[in-house]
């Protein structure tokens, strides 16, 4: 019954992904965070139908990664909780950039 189950989740989850990467976004309004300029390096997101985002970065704008709301939702949540933190590494002192 459980692979039955998997088997049903994995494919809900492929014509999310599917459906998310058909949508035209070729006029979103892409953002960044506030007080960055225009030509510096940056990560910009766009929100999507659905809850869903967009997000690429300056630099690469061709390259665009897309996201389900339930997936931004628990990586924002991640991050806000130090999930993504950065370790110290020990050649630069043990001082990480936060």
């Amino acid at each position: 019954m459980a692979d039955a189950e998997d088997k049903d989740v994995k494919a809900r989850k492929e014509r999310e992904r599917d459906e998310l990467y058909a949508l035209d976004i070729s006029g979103v309004e892409w953002q960044c965070a506030p007080g960055t300029e225009e030509h510096e390096e940056r990560v910009e997101i766009a929100y999507l139908p659905a809850g869903a985002v967009a997000m690429r970065s300056s630099l690469d704008p061709e390259t665009v990664l897309r996201y389900t709301e339930a997936e931004w939702r628990a990586f924002v949540l991640g991050a806000r909780d130090g999930e993504f933190d950065l370790e110290p590494a020990p050649h630069n002192g043990g001082s990480a950039a936060r």
